[in-house]
């Protein structure tokens, strides 16, 4: 990926677009990938990224030294968006209902391989329906619930091994996937090695229940960001998904699976006004910017809507982002302190809760390295654009 500075004439820094913009560390961002690929290569199993936090052929660029790997997606224009890109082995991880098949089959015919989700006899019908019209398979994943958080079967449910049969059958059945969302609450490193192992012991449950049966299961997939750094054990497990650790977020760091100088993405807003009175500070960038997610609300240490920074990402010390509206946020003291001297028109970069939900304001990232010092206002070294129509 070059992300070498442009001639000099056109060089631009943080002090330039126009205000809020999307910032992205590619130095903080290259890392966070190695980290995660290195345990992944430890623990012998394939690394299908979630690139639903970034949703960026520039950013899932950086997965692989530039080559398409397996990659996860939340949309089917994401899907799209990356074969078009030249990914070819792509699984949508979100339940497929009948409306979107003409699209899974689409995709099928141009010759990428696309899996779909489901966790229903009602959802295998449709989809092995579908198959024998389109005269193709389309392979299906069963979800598995390991932990009540949203969808997915429990292994021992009557209708895993019923809507295995329907599968297979079609010749659709691929095999399983979790996900452990309730990871995201595990404050400890010992919950979230609880987490991982319950995530893992699930899904071989249930892959172990459908072969006991006589039913093929080629993937056996589980994942998420704080199981993914907690695991230390992947038997019986052929691929791990994840997606924040590209960027992190506060939440992460809250939860201890990183610090909050490992955060690849933030947002740069302008000062525009003081409500002394009330202890504000008054910027252009208010939940259109960073998103509503108030994630760390529930941990040891809420963040408001996010951490201040200034422009060289250096912390502004008991500054945090402590209200927003559409287009307006408000810095506060977290102690009602007297409030730091920003005059009109200084520029600051907000550290967000959920870097998947702020990412999803933006159309585009401008991209810095922070292993190239530039002084007190970074060089904008590149901008990667984001997928759109999602």
């Amino acid at each position: 990926m070059n992300t070498a500075p442009p001639p000099a004439a056109a060089v631009k820094t943080l002090a330039d677009p126009d205000t809020p913009f999307a910032v992205v560390d590619v130095h903080k961002a290259l890392r966070n990938i190695e980290r995660l690929a290195d345990r992944v290569d430890r623990l012998g199993v394939t690394l299908r990224p979630h690139i639903k936090t970034a949703k960026s052929l520039d950013v899932a660029g950086l997965m692989h030294g530039g080559a398409p790997c397996p990659v996860t997606v939340s949309t089917l224009a994401e899907a799209e968006a990356f074969a078009d890109g030249g990914y070819t082995d792509i699984t949508y991880a979100v339940g497929i209902e009948p409306h979107k098949l003409p699209r899974v089959v689409a995709l099928l015919r141009r010759g990428v391989t696309l899996r779909v989700l489901l966790d229903s006899r009602e959802q295998a019908a449709f989809v092995t329906d579908a198959a024998r019209e389109a005269g193709l398979a389309i392979p299906a994943q069963i979800e598995i619930d390991c932990d009540g958080h949203r969808g997915g079967l429990k292994t021992d449910a009557p209708e895993l091994t019923e809507v295995g049969r329907i599968l297979h059958e079609a010749g659709c059945l691929d095999g399983v996937l979790t996900h452990a969302g309730e990871s995201y609450f595990a404050y400890t490193l010992e919950d979230q090695r609880l987490a991982a192992r319950n995530e893992r012991d699930t899904a071989v449950t249930a892959a172990q229940r459908l072969r006991s049966v006589g039913l093929p299961v080629r993937t056996v997939s589980v994942g998420s960001t704080p199981t993914a750094f907690a695991v230390e054990d992947l038997t019986g497990v052929t691929e791990l998904r994840a997606g924040n650790y590209v960027f992190f977020d506060l939440v992460m760091a809250g939860l201890a699976v990183c610090g909050v100088q490992d955060l690849a993405l933030s947002v740069v807003v302008t000062v525009i006004g003081h409500r002394p009175e009330y202890g504000w500070i008054v910027t252009d960038g208010g939940w259109m910017a960073m998103s509503r997610d108030r994630g760390t609300a529930v941990q040891a240490q809420d963040q408001g809507y996010g951490l201040v920074l200034d422009l060289a990402g250096d912390p502004v010390p008991n500054l945090v982002m402590s209200a927003a509206s559409q287009e307006h946020g408000t810095l506060t003291t977290r102690d009602g302190a007297g409030l730091p001297d920003l005059p009109i028109g200084t520029r600051l970069r907000i550290l967000p809760n959920h870097a998947c939900a702020t990412a999803a304001q933006h159309a585009c990232y401008h991209v810095i390295d922070s292993a190239r010092p530039t002084g007190a206002v970074p060089v904008i070294q590149a901008n990667w654009s984001r997928v759109t129509g999602w």
